[in-house]
């Protein structure tokens, strides 16, 4: 059994097309075959013109027209992630919130040690007014940020050491001192190492 198939006509496709839109330039009749957006707060919405007139208007076209400087630069960072929200990721998030809470809170200290405080002082004035679960630790371990894991891992190996109760003899204090000094560090492995 055979099919019969109806044949369909190209010629339509082979025509030209007649030109739709004509330049919205005042005054030009030239078809209007190149788009340009009408404003910056209208960018899906389009004029259409000759070529003359689209590189004319292209020339006076200004995105940033009528925005102060502040404007322009909050435009352009927000440009730099696409217009969408971004957060940093991973370690980098607890040293910014160090470098943010250092910066709010001033600088109280010249390279880690504060002008006219003996170290134990310094040592007690940081571990008083730490305010992360991160600061505390690194608190307790003695140090001061910014750090990095290779850094902490030396610090905890040199503290367990010294304060293992198998070096002390079996004394309480430095076995507890050793579990403050295992919580910090298990507190900043989790932040820091990646």
């Amino acid at each position: 059994m055979t099919r019969n198939r109806t044949r369909s006509s190209y010629d339509s496709y082979a025509a030209p097309r007649a030109a739709t839109r004509v330049c919205d330039h005042p005054e030009c009749v030239a078809a209007g075959e190149y788009r340009a957006p009408k404003s910056r707060s209208s960018l899906n919405e389009y004029w259409w013109f000759c070529l003359d007139h689209v590189r004319e208007y292209n020339r006076a076209w200004d995105y940033y027209a009528g925005m102060s400087t502040d404007q322009i630069e909050a435009e352009v960072r927000r440009d730099t992630t696409w217009q969408r929200p971004s957060w940093p990721l991973g370690k980098w998030a607890t040293q910014e919130r160090f470098i943010r809470e250092r910066v709010v809170n001033g600088f109280s200290f010249e390279f880690g040690h504060e002008t006219g405080k003996t170290k134990d002082e310094e040592k007690a004035h940081r571990r008083h007014h730490a305010r992360t679960d991160e600061e505390k630790a690194l608190a307790v371990l003695e140090l001061t940020p910014p750090v990095d894991f290779t850094r902490i891992k030396a610090r905890y190996r040199e503290l367990a050491k010294k304060h293992h109760p198998d070096a002390n003899g079996g004394d309480k204090a430095a076995e507890e001192r050793l579990k403050e000094i295992n919580q910090a560090y298990n507190t900043l492995k989790a932040c820091y190492a990646a």
